[in-house]
């Protein structure tokens, strides 16, 4: 059986925050996640995930997703894959990928190509590597005719090694039996006094055994960060990435100035994405829309044809046909149905906006079902919150709902009724009813000539 272990105990003191730095976010996922996807998409059946600082935060963070070991001691990469030896000696016939959990663009492609080389070519180990314009810090592959001589490091390498581009990218295919073996040999004999995975190719060479390297066609596989400015670095990558392949099926942008898109959203051609707008999480955008300038959208369904400006949306669903915006809150649970337009300075929550449904401006929609065609002007609220418990408003098909009303939840008003403007709802409203409720007017005449006079005095 095919199995991998992923190296995810570093520290990360130059990122300067108490976070496992594989934990550390790329496009707004830890880039742990990254690795494990690519072995999830790979196929390979079983995962351990080797922990060290802050162990708790990867381990509550994995759950029972698959196994883990604790690296008491950073003592290099070689030490790490040691505690994993229960884990491999439960199947010692297959072969096991070794992984860095802070390299986040390992692939599925990579993975199966680099597994089917090492099996045709019957290596002990099969190292994945890369061609890097610029190779300068990393470890060179020195080839021969029947696999690899070794890997060379930047600082021992001669001037012409230096002119290989061709890079190790600390990932490998072990025949597990052979990595098992290679690791009981492994030293710390060197000025950090650890033990490094490495030396383990080395080592098969020494003994007679078959070393090779795959090289992949994605060079992004050896990019890793080890600062604040490397993560960036990660995030521009995999946010150019992300921003490629949704131009190579028809999303248009105009200037992607501010623009993250995270990769499990799915957006359909002919949508146009504007500077400022952030899609996240499982977000679904349908053909044709117009999204931006400066919008949030999170885990939220849109349909076809829709329109926001400087909308935030957060695990809804919007539509065909809607149009909403500028500065409009959709919070969670939210259905706004299609055909419905809502204006500037709006927020909607866990409520159903019916079809063809106008909210021009200023309003609070909170816990409530509006029907369709309905119109509620400015300053409207309904009041769904008594400071104990939540309660809904409903409000029929084709009502009209006064400037400045409140409806004190719950209350329902019936379908083609009217509120005059002003009014407080407190009661249920009949369907064609008028309901105006502004209170007894009381004047008082002179006030303001009193106020005056005390104030001169």
């Amino acid at each position: 059986m095919n199995q991998a272990v992923i190296l995810a105990g570093g520290q990360g003191k130059r990122m300067k925050a108490p976070i496992p730095k594989p934990m550390f976010r790329v496009l707004g996922e830890p880039m742990l996640e990254w690795v494990l996807g690519a072995c999830e998409q790979a196929e390979i059946p079983r995962i351990c995930v080797v922990t060290g600082y802050e162990a708790q935060q990867i381990t509550d963070y994995l759950g029972d997703r698959c196994e883990t070991a604790y690296q008491a001691e950073r003592l290099g990469t070689g030490h790490a894959v040691m505690q994993t030896l229960p884990f491999l000696k439960q199947d010692t016939d297959g072969n096991t990928l070794v992984l860095c959990g802070d390299a986040p663009f390992i692939d599925k492609d990579t993975i199966i190509g680099a597994l089917e080389r090492h099996i045709a070519e019957r290596n002990a180990v099969t190292v994945i590597t890369a061609r890097v314009p610029q190779p300068f810090g990393y470890g060179r592959i020195l080839r021969t005719d029947s696999g690899i001589a070794g890997i060379i490091e930047e600082k021992d390498a001669t001037d012409a090694q230096r002119q290989i581009n061709e890079i190790n990218s600390g990932c490998y295919w072990f025949r597990t039996g052979k990595l098992i073996e290679l690791l009981s040999k492994i030293t710390n004999n060197n000025k950090q006094q650890e033990y490094y995975l490495t030396d383990t190719v080395a080592i098969a060479l020494d003994e007679g055994m078959r070393a090779g390297a795959f090289c992949s066609e994605n060079p992004d596989v050896v990019l890793g960060a080890n600062d604040r400015k490397g993560l960036l670095a990660l995030n521009t990558a995999a946010r150019n990435a992300v921003l490629n392949y949704h131009m190579e099926n028809g999303v248009g942008f105009t200037c992607t100035d501010g623009i993250i898109i995270e990769r499990s959203v799915k957006i359909g051609a002919g949508t146009e994405i504007l500077p400022g707008t952030i899609l996240r999480g499982k977000t679904v955008i349908g053909e044709n829309c117009v999204i931006g300038p400066n919008c949030v959208i999170e885990n939220t369904e849109i349909g076809d044809n829709v329109r926001l400006n400087t909308v935030q949306a957060y695990e809804s669903r919007i539509d065909a046909g809607v149009k909403i915006g500028p500065y409009v809150h959709i919070r969670p649970n939210s259905h706004i149905c299609s055909g419905a337009a809502i204006g500037d300075f709006v927020e909607i929550k866990n409520s159903e906006i019916g079809s063809g449904t106008m909210i021009a401006h200023l309003a609070y929609i909170g816990d409530s079902d509006v029907g369709r065609k309905v119109n509620i002007g400015c300053g409207c609220v309904t009041v769904n919150f008594d400071g104990v418990r939540k309660s809904r408003c409903e409000i029929g098909d084709h009502a009209f709902v006064g400037c400045n009303t409140n409806l004190i939840a719950p209350v329902k008003l019936g379908k083609d009724c009217y509120t005059a403007a002003g009014s407080t709802i407190t009661t249920d409203i009949p369907d064609y009813a008028l309901a105006i409720d502004r209170g007894t007017l009381e004047i008082k005449e002179g006030y303001t000539l009193r106020k005056f006079a005390k104030k001169k005095k």
